[in-house]
């Protein structure tokens, strides 16, 4: 079912391996020429060009842009139980997670006299995009929400797209998870006007927002690259992906699963198996086809998994699947292999990895404690997934006396002159002759 790359008795270099590895075919630029005559839009005209844009790419005119606190708390009332219960225990282990890894304020004294301080403060507001095509993705109010809260932002807005059903209010599985959060900033907008809203602020509607994070489709991304610089984003997420590590001892079935699992969110999805094992291969490729008919989204998975984007991967070893994964720099990596932690410690690029056979890539998307909102197509080679940090800025305290001062004084002078900065050096001599 799925394409085969056979790398075995190949040596192959990194850069050759960049290459080889299968990648959906998405380009954030050439979206980039859509989103601007968007976010100029909303710039100029705010409300009037969200509403419309609204009926334009939503097929409904939202009633109102900012979703009332009233719809929100009604929107929980009437929550399915088992779906309550399941968003509380993700809220819970999401956030009992983040809140420990807030960095702590570190301070040093360099000298008697002279310190220099690190803090994390957080940013003062943040919108947070959730998306609303192909599924409806209550987990991610959580993992963008409760990050957020973990980090100590004051100020958070959601959006989401409107939609037609619900005359023209977002999802109300979102609209419950926000009020779960305590979040009543939530406004019915959806795509690159989102973004464009929170970056900009809209006159009497919705303030300008200092860092935008969340997933969303190839105009979101586009639209949070356009906007970068006048705000921090999290990433320009693609569509999602998941790679498995696995050997001959590894369940078929499961890694099959696995990989369906992704590939039923969006016809780009990328599922990818890395094996040294061609009879595990074999088997996989059975036990997906069977899963694949099967399965309520059969369409969207059949198209995600024949895809380009998708592929088994045949290695000769467990030593050349890691640089293969490596490699690819997934945003889901699954380690089912004899001895996985072993394997897990040697990788290096990956945005999460799940590590065994029971722990496989849904439970993290929504309570394994963990964030779902990861680096995709490669970036996690240089990028981290959503964390506390996202939503942090780390601020230094210099705190020197007269004596600390004049003890390095002379050295601070030295190499002022030496970059032709001599009023740097006037700065100095002038406490100097104070003291």
């Amino acid at each position: 079912m799925l394409n085969r790359i056979d790398l075995r008795g190949q040596d192959l270099t990194a850069r050759e391996l960049l290459s080889i590895v299968p990648r959906a075919d998405v380009n954030v630029g050439d979206a980039l020429a859509v989103v601007e005559p968007i976010i100029e839009d909303v710039r100029t005209r705010g409300a009037d060009a969200l509403r419309e844009l609204g009926a334009r790419f939503d097929g409904v005119t939202p009633e109102h842009l900012r979703v009332p606190v009233g719809r929100i708390e009604a929107a929980l009332e009437t929550l399915d139980d088992a779906v309550r219960a399941g968003l509380e225990e993700a809220i819970h282990r999401v956030r009992t997670f983040h809140v420990a890894t807030v960095p702590p304020p570190v301070s040093v004294e360099l000298a008697p006299g002279a310190t220099v301080s690190q803090r994390w403060v957080p940013v003062g507001r943040v919108g947070l995009y959730v998306p609303g095509g192909l599924a409806v993705y209550p987990s991610s109010v959580v993992m963008n929400v409760v990050t957020a809260q973990a980090a100590g932002v004051p100020s958070i807005a959601v959006a989401s797209p409107p939609q037609k059903e619900f005359g023209g209010l977002p999802h109300p599985t979102i609209l419950a998870a926000c009020a779960l959060l305590g979040v009543d900033e939530v406004y019915a907008v959806g795509g690159a006007q989102a973004v464009a809203m929170l970056a900009l602020g809209a006159d009497g509607l919705c303030d300008p927002v200092d860092v935008i994070t969340g997933p969303g489709n190839v105009y979101v991304a586009a639209a949070k690259r356009a906007v970068t610089g006048l705000v921090g984003i999290d990433s320009e997420a693609g569509p999602t992906e998941i790679a498995v590590i696995a050997d001959a001892q590894a369940d078929a079935r499961f890694v099959a699963a696995d990989l369906l699992s992704q590939a039923e969110h969006d016809p780009m999805a990328g599922s990818v198996l890395i094996t040294d094992s061609e009879e595990l291969a074999d088997k996989v490729d059975v036990e997906l086809a069977a899963l694949a008919s099967a399965t309520k989204h059969s369409e969207r998975a059949h198209t995600a998994l024949g895809g380009r984007q998708s592929a088994i991967i045949l290695t000769d070893d467990v030593d050349q699947s890691v640089a293969v994964a490596d490699a690819y720099g997934a945003e889901h990596l699954e380690i089912q292999t004899e001895d996985a932690h072993e394997v897990a410690g040697r990788i290096r690029n990956a945005g999460a990895i799940f590590i065994g056979a029971f722990s496989p890539v849904p439970l993290g998307d929504y309570l394994a404690g963990s964030n779902h909102v990861l680096p995709t197509g490669g970036t996690a080679r240089f990028a981290s997934g959503l964390n506390v940090t996202s939503f942090l800025k780390a601020v230094s305290y210099i705190d020197y006396g007269a004596y600390a001062l004049g003890a390095v004084g002379d050295k601070v002078v030295a190499l002022a002159d030496a970059e032709d900065l001599p009023a740097h050096g006037e700065a100095i001599r002038a406490r100097l002759e104070e003291s």
